[in-house]
């Protein structure tokens, strides 16, 4: 197996980024330094190591879709003890979570050992929009509407154009849609502090096409066939 496709295929990281730590010479076959992204790696018997840590190739590949609770992190492990979104699967692969889902933040999580899905989900150039519930304790006006769908500038940067549909307003509080193509740190309840609107629920429903459905807060499947294949075809 070519050296860049074992890495990605061991969870560690897209293949494209398996390039560049080989081009670097962070990656060692046998403590050799290996720069040739197609070296060919004897599967159970040669030894790689990337940055002095031994990756090993999983037996599977592995997709699960969590509907993650606010309170978790979508980390792999956590300095505080928090619960972690891996921590609520049951799977015997080690699995990475699929960009990020604030804590104070619920709803659809995909984690797999699949390095090369991993960055086409969450690299913005793939223009895979995720959808989310939103409630915020402001009637927004429709000028303030097409000012977030421009686009707006948070932390330095202005945000790419999003999605916004807006299904309901009562009680001080407007209810909508909110679809994004980047996934920034806690980007949506940013986007709306420009208005001057607080964020009260965000709840992930989609990515592209795979939705939440009725999965239950909490629970946990494996994607199908057809799912993963979909994926695979953004």
């Amino acid at each position: 197996m070519r050296l860049n496709k074992y890495i990605s295929h061991s969870g560690y990281t897209s293949r494209r980024k398996a390039d560049e730590l080989i081009f670097q010479g962070t990656v060692k076959v046998n403590n050799n330094v290996e720069k040739n992204p197609g070296f060919r790696v004897d599967v159970g018997k040669d030894k790689v190591t990337v940055s002095g840590k031994e990756i090993k190739l999983e037996e599977k590949t592995v997709y699960v879709m969590l509907n993650k609770p606010v309170e978790v992190i979508t980390s792999v492990d956590d300095q505080f003890d928090r619960k972690t979104a891996v921590d609520m699967v049951d799977v015997k692969e080690r699995i990475y979570p699929v960009g990020r889902l604030d804590y104070d933040s619920k709803g659809l999580i995909i984690l797999t050992n699949d390095g090369d899905l991993t960055y086409k989900l969450t690299h913005p150039k793939h223009e895979v929009f995720k959808k989310y519930f939103v409630k915020v304790n402001k009637l927004l006006n429709s000028k303030e509407i097409q000012l977030l769908s421009n686009g707006v500038e948070i932390d330095g940067y202005k945000t790419n154009k999003s999605k916004i549909e807006v299904i309901g307003k009562n009680k001080g509080n407007t209810d909508m849609y909110v679809s994004i193509n980047e996934g920034r740190n806690r980007q949506i309840r940013k986007m709306f502090e420009t208005v001057g609107a607080d964020v009260i629920t965000l709840k992930r429903i989609a990515v592209g096409k795979l939705v939440l459905g009725n999965l239950k807060e909490g629970n946990w499947r494996y994607l199908t066939k057809k799912e993963i294949d979909y994926l695979k075809s953004l």
